[in-house]
C-alpha cells in the first residue's frame, strides 16, 4: 500500500500510548457489583442477565447501569474469538465476565472493537478455557492515541468507532438480507415441488413404498476400516459421510433412508456410495425412476418423521416407511418432474453455498478493516 495508511493519516503524527486495562486514570474494572444469581432463585424482569457468553436470562433489578465491556472470566465457547460483549444500559452480570469501562478520556465502545482483536491465550494460565483471573486482565494493553490530548484522543476514537460500527451494521444488514433470500428461495422450491407431486387419487397408480420398491438394509463397517477421503462416501446415520471407503456396496442414481440417528432422513446419491445398516436402499423397477422416488418422498417428510421412534437413538422401522403411498404416472411425466425439480434443486443449491460463502467474504472484509484500523505501532517495549 502506497503513501501513509488511513490511520496514520488519523492519528497525524499523535502519539500513541499503551495502557494496561488496570490503569485507573483510563479504565475502570467494576467487579465489585457483579452477582451471580442460580436460575432457581432468579426473579423474572426485563433486564439482561450476562454470563461469559452473552445473556443467559431476563430478570428484575440490575447491578450495573451504564456503558460497559463485557469480558468473559472463565468459559469463553471460543479461545479464538475470545467472548466480548458490548453492553449499554441497566444489566446483571454474573461473577462469569470482568466489566469494565472507560473513564474521561476513553470512549468505552472503542475498548470493545480493539479487544474484539485481541489473542487472550497468554492471558491464560494454562492457555485453555480456564480462568482469566482479574490479575491477568489488568495486564492487557490497550492503545490509547495522544493521552495527553483527552479531546483529540476521543476524537480520534470516535472516528474508528464510527467506521467500525457502520461496518458492522452494514455486514449484518446484508447477512439478513441473504438469509432471507435463501429462505424465500427454499420455500419457493418447496412450493412448486409440492405442487408437481401432488396427484389426484384416480390421476395415476398407487402402491406402497414395499409394493413398488425394495428395501435392502447396508452394512456395518467399524471405524477402523474407514478412511478420511476415498472413492466412495460411507453413510451410517446422518446425511453427512461418516468417513470414505475403498469400496461401494450401492449403485448411483439410488434414494435411501436413514433409519437410526438422524432416522427418516431421505437421501439420493448420483454416485456409488457405502450404506452402512443404519440406512435402507431402494432398488426400483423400470416404472419408477429412482430420483422421482427421492423427490416424492421429501414431501412426505413429516409423515416420515412423525414413524420415528423417539429413544436414546431414534428409529424407523422398515414396516412404517414402506406403507407409504407411492404414485407411478407415466416414465414421460416422471422424467419432466424430476427434469424442473433438478433446475430447482440446482438454483437453491449454488444459492445455499453461494450465498453463506458471500457472508463469509463480508466478515472478512470487515475484520480485514477492523484490524487495519486498529493496527496501531507499539512501543519497543510492548514489542518484546
Amino acid at each position: 500500500m502506497s503513501g501513509m495508511s488511513f490511520l496514520e493519516r488519523l492519528l497525524d503524527g499523535a502519539a500513541v500510548e499503551w495502557k494496561p486495562l488496570g490503569d485507573e486514570d483510563f479504565f475502570e474494572v467494576a467487579n465489585n457489583s457483579r452477582k451471580p444469581v442460580k436460575s432457581s432463585l432468579r426473579v423474572s424482569g426485563k433486564t439482561p442477565y450476562y454470563g461469559a457468553n452473552n445473556i443467559q436470562d431476563y430478570v428484575d433489578g440490575y447491578t450495573h447501569d451504564g456503558e460497559y465491556v463485557l469480558i468473559a472470566e472463565d468459559g469463553s465457547a471460543s479461545l479464538e474469538n475470545y467472548s466480548i460483549q458490548y453492553v449499554n444500559g441497566k444489566f446483571w452480570a454474573n461473577n462469569h465476565v470482568h466489566v469494565v469501562c472507560g473513564k474521561s478520556g476513553v470512549n468505552t465502545r472503542f475498548i470493545y472493537h480493539y479487544l474484539c482483536i485481541v489473542n487472550f491465550l497468554p492471558y491464560l494460565p494454562n492457555k485453555d478455557r480456564s480462568k482469566l483471573t482479574k490479575g491477568e486482565l489488568v495486564k492487557i494493553p490497550v492503545p490509547i492515541p495522544c493521552p495527553d490530548n483527552p479531546d483529540r484522543s476521543l476524537a480520534i476514537q470516535a472516528e474508528i468507532v464510527r467506521i467500525l460500527d457502520t461496518f458492522t451494521a452494514l455486514t449484518a444488514e446484508l447477512t439478513a438480507e441473504l438469509t432471507a433470500e435463501l429462505s424465500d428461495r427454499k420455500k419457493q422450491y418447496e412450493y412448486y415441488r409440492d405442487r408437481l407431486l401432488t396427484f389426484e387419487k384416480d390421476e395415476v397408480e398407487w402402491k406402497t413404498l414395499g409394493e413398488v420398491a425394495k428395501s435392502q438394509r447396508g452394512r456395518r463397517l467399524v471405524k477402523s476400516e474407514l478412511e478420511e477421503s476415498g472413492n466412495y462416501a460411507v453413510f451410517q446415520n446422518c446425511m453427512t459421510p461418516l468417513g470414505y471407503y475403498h469400496e461401494s456396496n450401492v449403485k448411483s442414481d439410488t434414494t435411501f433412508i436413514i433409519s437410526g440417528g438422524a432416522a427418516g432422513e431421505i437421501g439420493y446419491s448420483g454416485v456409488d456410495f457405502w450404506a452402512a445398516d443404519d440406512v435402507y436402499y431402494f432398488l426400483t423397477p423400470e416404472n419408477l425412476k429412482s430420483k422421482f422416488l427421492y423427490y416424492f418422498l421429501l414431501t412426505q417428510q413429516i409423515k416420515i418423521l412423525g414413524q420415528v421412534r423417539r429413544a436414546s437413538v431414534p428409529r424407523l422401522s422398515k414396516t412404517a416407511f414402506e406403507k407409504i403411498q407411492i404414485p407411478l404416472p407415466p416414465l414421460e411425466e416422471q422424467a419432466r418432474i424430476v427434469a424442473i425439480l433438478d433446475k430447482f434443486d440446482t438454483l437453491t443449491h449454488d444459492l445455499s453455498e453461494g450465498l453463506p460463502r458471500e457472508i463469509a467474504l463480508r466478515q472478512q472484509q470487515y475484520e480485514y478493516y477492523r484490524d487495519l484500523l486498529l493496527s496501531f505501532p507499539k512501543s519497543k517495549d510492548e514489542e518484546q
